[in-house]
């Protein structure tokens, strides 16, 4: 079975904590890419998405680096997924409002309720976990 997240929004954690534990000055995306081994040209990605979030902020040049624009106890890990993921923590894509296509049964469809309240737990179980608490 393939995981509800995908390795945007894995790796979106994983830097988004290794950037919260190295907090005392900028921090090199190369340096991140070989403690995370994750694949610098992906992480670039995805460190894109979080600073479009304005959760990272950057300075180029010798010295310079990625740095957390907020103390980790203020980033919950629902909106690090959102962010990395598109801005929905659907577990199935019929309940994604951010797709294009809607599913034609879901008015009718007996499972949605189920996926539905997967998507509130996981919501509320992640917006009640910060980037302090894992690291």
């Amino acid at each position: 079975m393939a995981g509800m997240f995908s390795t945007k929004g894995q790796y979106a954690l994983r830097a988004m904590a290794d950037l919260a534990i190295h907090n005392d000055g900028w921090v090199s995306l190369g340096d991140v890419a070989k403690r995370q081994n994750i694949s610098r040209k992906y992480l670039e990605q995805v460190i894109s998405l979080m600073s479009k979030a304005g959760y990272v902020k950057s300075l180029r040049g010798k010295g310079g680096g990625y740095r957390l624009t907020r103390d980790p106890s203020e980033y919950t890990l629902g909106q690090i997924l959102r962010a990395a993921e598109g801005s929905s923590l659907a577990p199935v894509g019929c309940l994604d409002c951010t797709r294009d296509h809607i599913c034609p049964i879901v008015d009718t469809c007996s499972v949605i309720p189920v996926w539905r309240e997967l998507g509130k737990v996981t919501a509320e179980y992640l917006d009640g976990k910060t980037l302090a608490d894992i690291i």
